[in-house]
């Protein structure tokens, strides 16, 4: 069974929001297609961000997050989510199967400071 919570640490390369997890077998693996705006607007006051951050996320609600994305539509073997508040959509590239079985309805994140 997976982690309930789960956290990966993006960082900037080259202008682009990716992360690393050798568990998962993924090395700079990219945020696109608007998940990299919806970061740049999360970790906007996050000290040295650009560095490196925490993002946990859960298809569950936990304590303390900051993000609530509703699963909007599948396109080319990944899956579009939408943020209400941020009245923002971004796509999640089929590495979200590497931690989900499949799409969750809803992905719950926190973004925190290293």
């Amino acid at each position: 069974m997976p982690n309930a919570i789960m956290v990966i640490h993006p960082y900037l390369d080259g202008g682009v929001w990716v992360f690393d997890d050798p568990d998962a077998g993924l090395v700079k693996e990219p945020f696109v297609s608007g998940a990299d705006d919806i970061i740049d607007k999360m970790v906007a006051k996050l000290p040295d961000a650009r560095l490196g951050f925490h993002l946990y996320f859960s298809a569950a609600p936990f304590p303390g997050y900051q993000l609530e994305l509703i699963w909007q539509r599948e396109e080319y073997d990944g899956n579009w989510y939408r943020s209400e508040v941020l009245d923002m959509e971004g796509w999640l590239c089929p590495a979200l199967f590497k931690y989900f079985e499949k799409a969750p309805e809803r992905i719950y994140a926190q973004f925190r400071a290293q």
